[in-house]
């Protein structure tokens, strides 16, 4: 998730429990053109390993040659390639969930990032979703085609492009996508607030395991939750809000240290709202942390807090992050009349889409 999966959040997420966490989405023409801010953003821990980078891409030899630079680099030990995006900025340009439309074109792409990597002994999985719409439902080819091109894994998000992040995840979709794909681990995403979701989508799909998405967002302990019940243990209750005050605290100086400035801490403050979701705190203290500016303020707004406040009946299911939905997926013009068609955009859409034009 671009601004959130950076490796200050990581080496939160990391310390509750085992896992593979992966960066936060880069462009491949960004990465071949050595990008000041790309470059900032494949920042891993010192302590970080597995090295896991999402990469997003709509030309094959752009998209091997990143990998290929990064891999031989020795930056990463694992790539996955985003074809689930749905931002409009990135679709529109052919990017992210537009990419399975033109099967022949994702296969290349598919083909070019695994014989890239392959040198390196580094895997690459891809994610996506079911399609574009219901109407142009794309998973099951997109499974088989990976597969078919040496991809190590699979991860369904089980909406659609158009369904954005509105309603429910189709959990189903994944267990059709596990029984047509045989070879290689799927991987379900969608809906996993809590724990017991992912015993749920597991036991109800018969995946190979479960992907984090928003879930973890602002509940870095998560992850902890996550070890303890797939080791058979009974999770913890819910941290009570001095708990995560501490928490709050230690992400915003981690961030501060990071950015090497107090844009950090502005950073902070989308965390901010979502670590405090589900807590009864009041709206002033609300808008008082999404205005904070320097770690002292953030300090001051922090003491005021209850630590003994716990979260309400259902909080720890209150979706953070994306909300909205179902949108018109952007994509380019005539870009369904021939979904075998397997020449990428021009290479000024993927300019436009690398700067978030």
């Amino acid at each position: 998730m671009a601004g959130v999966t950076n490796a200050p959040f990581r080496a939160l997420c990391r310390r509750y429990g085992a896992g593979l966490y992966v960066n936060e989405m880069v462009m491949a023409l960004a990465v071949v053109h050595k990008n000041p801010k790309t470059d900032k953003m494949m920042t891993f821990g010192p302590d970080e390993s597995p090295r896991s980078l999402q990469i997003y891409g709509t030309n094959p030899e752009v998209t091997g040659e990143a990998i290929r630079r990064v891999c031989g680099e020795g930056r990463v030990d694992h790539v996955d390639l985003n074809f689930g995006c749905p931002a409009r900025k990135v679709t529109r340009h052919g990017g992210g969930a537009a990419v399975p439309v033109k099967r022949n074109l994702m296969r290349n792409i598919l083909r070019a990032s695994v014989q890239a990597a392959a040198p390196y002994n580094v895997p690459v999985t891809v994610k996506f979703r079911k399609g574009i719409s219901d109407d142009l439902l794309t998973f099951l080819e997109t499974g088989h085609i990976a597969a078919e091109e040496g991809v190590a894994a699979v991860a369904l998000h089980a909406r659609t492009a158009e369904q954005h992040y509105a309603g429910q995840a189709d959990w189903n979709a994944i267990g059709e996508l596990k029984a047509h794909v045989r070879t290689i681990p799927v991987l379900g995403n969608g809906d996993i607030w809590e724990a017991d979701d992912a015993v749920r989508m597991m036991a109800q799909t018969d995946c190979d395991g479960v992907v984090i998405g928003r879930g973890c967002l602002g509940k870095p302990w998560l992850f902890g939750d996550l070890a303890a019940i797939f080791a058979g243990k009974e999770p913890p209750p819910p941290p009570c809000l001095g708990e995560v005050a501490v928490i709050m605290a230690e992400h915003a100086r981690l961030l501060r240290d990071w950015c090497e400035s107090d844009h950090g801490v502005v950073q902070f403050r989308k965390h901010a709202s979502w670590y405090v979701t589900g807590f009864p705190v009041g709206g002033d203290m609300r808008r008082r942390l999404g205005l904070v500016s320097t770690l002292s303020e953030l300090d001051d707004i922090l003491a005021e807090m209850d630590p003994t406040m716990i979260v309400v009946p259902g909080g720890q299911r209150i979706a953070r992050g994306h909300t909205n939905g179902p949108i018109k997926v952007a994509l380019p013009d005539g870009y369904l009349d021939d979904r075998d068609d397997d020449r990428p955009p021009s290479a000024d859409d993927e300019l436009h889409a690398s700067s978030g034009g």
